[in-house]
């Protein structure tokens, strides 16, 4: 028993940095016919703090700038505790230049960590906060984000969304939950949050409680949610059977 925990700890300590690259391909007529596909590139609960700084943050700055987003968005829980020791950091992000931006939403851990602290740093780090609100980019798409309840703060994530646009909408949340109301106002949801169970058997677990909680789902109204596995870890810096990723999504316009 003791060498297989031995085992399984070195595995999960290896498949933490073992970032992957999870692409995926949406057409869709919501999109200007004759455009370029838009190239989002989605991060999620990195988690920074004592245990996750440079040395996790920067191969994922590094894969980020190689993939060439037209927009970066980060879907909750890019920081954790000890805010105080992630000075510097913050200039990382700035080494990746989207052309239509870079947007982030709460998610819980935000709120643990201090949320005016882990605003302040989101900002110095070039995001744009979307807190249950929108914004519409280049005229191609809308995006819309919701804060996460955190401490029982419940957005109004209908409002937010507002009326069903003529743009293809996409909405950040950072828990893989679809509100019956608003799904059939948005197009495509990424979320994040279960980290895919992050350590083996854990994820039979978090399967129960968020029945989308790992890859692109296909919705009853023919839209999509897709959540993230995570880009890093919780807890311990271990991941068995759910490596870490940076999610590639690209929205090609095709003709109705």
């Amino acid at each position: 028993v003791l060498i297989l925990v031995v085992l399984a700890t070195a595995y999960g300590l290896y498949e933490a940095r073992d970032l992957r690259v999870e692409r995926v391909r949406i057409e869709t007529p919501r999109l200007p016919a004759g455009a370029p596909p838009l190239r989002v590139v989605q991060v999620s609960d990195i988690h920074l703090g004592l245990p996750n700084r440079e040395g996790l943050l920067l191969p994922v700055i590094e894969q980020i700038q190689a993939l060439q987003p037209d927009l970066l968005v980060a879907t909750g829980d890019i920081v954790d505790a000890q805010l105080d020791h992630l000075n510097g950091l913050s200039l990382l992000w700035h080494r990746v230049d989207a052309p239509l931006g870079k947007y982030a939403v709460t998610g819980n851990h935000e709120y643990y960590a201090g949320l005016d602290q882990a605003l302040e740093f989101l900002q110095r780090s070039g995001f744009e906060l979307l807190r249950n609100r929108s914004v519409e980019l280049d005229g191609r798409l809308k995006l819309v984000g919701v804060d996460d309840p955190g401490r029982g703060r419940e957005p109004d994530e209908r409002a937010a969304l507002g009326e069903r646009s003529e743009l293809f909408t996409l909405l950040l949340k950072h828990r893989p939950e679809v509100a019956e109301a608003s799904a059939p106002l948005f197009d495509l949801q990424l979320s994040g949050h279960s980290h895919g169970g992050q350590i083996f058997p854990f994820g039979l677990l978090t399967g129960l409680r968020y029945p989308y909680q790992n890859g692109l789902n296909l919705l009853v109204d023919g839209n999509f949610i897709y959540t993230s596995r995570g880009t890093g870890t919780w807890g311990p810096p271990l991941r068995i059977l759910s490596p870490p990723e940076v999610t590639l999504i690209e929205l090609i316009p095709v003709k109705s």
